[in-house]
């Protein structure tokens, strides 16, 4: 198993962060990892999901939502092939600080046999790939794009 996970802090409402992360057809317009996204957003629907990771090959795939809570929670589950040989849960996490923030949570836990053949770059370009779309989230959020 291979976990990434990555945090930052927001100004703004979780309500703020769910409306943007969850307005796909806006998305090529700021985010650099995930340019394309649509489907059933809810519990149990299936999306269609086209990242760009940086210094890595563009993917599509086609997760199944786990969940979907407004301004809390939304979780996908993807794989490769067939299910057990590389399966990825994806989660974003949105939790108000107090103080006029949200600390947003983006995160992965890749599971399956193929997961140690995959080359490091790989999940390194996967990470960078978050931090990338986290701050883009922060300026659309906060404004200032």
């Amino acid at each position: 198993m291979k976990h990434l996970e990555t945090e930052i802090l927001i100004k703004g409402r979780p309500e703020q962060v769910w409306a943007v992360l969850t307005d796909f057809p806006r998305y090529p317009e700021w985010n650099p990892f995930i340019r394309q996204a649509e489907g059933d957003l809810r519990t149990g629907g299936r999306l269609r999901v086209r990242i760009h990771p940086p210094g890595g090959r563009p993917m599509t795939f086609r997760p199944l939502v786990r969940a979907a809570r407004p301004g809390t929670e939304l979780r996908w589950q993807g794989r490769v092939l067939l299910p057990g040989l590389f399966d990825g849960e994806h989660v974003f996490r949105m939790e108000p600080t107090g103080d006029g923030q949200v600390r947003f949570t983006q995160s992965e836990r890749f599971r399956g046999l193929l997961v140690p053949l995959f080359p490091g770059s790989l999940y390194a370009n996967t990470l960078r790939g978050f931090e990338a779309m986290n701050l883009a989230l922060k300026d659309r959020v906060e404004g200032n794009r």
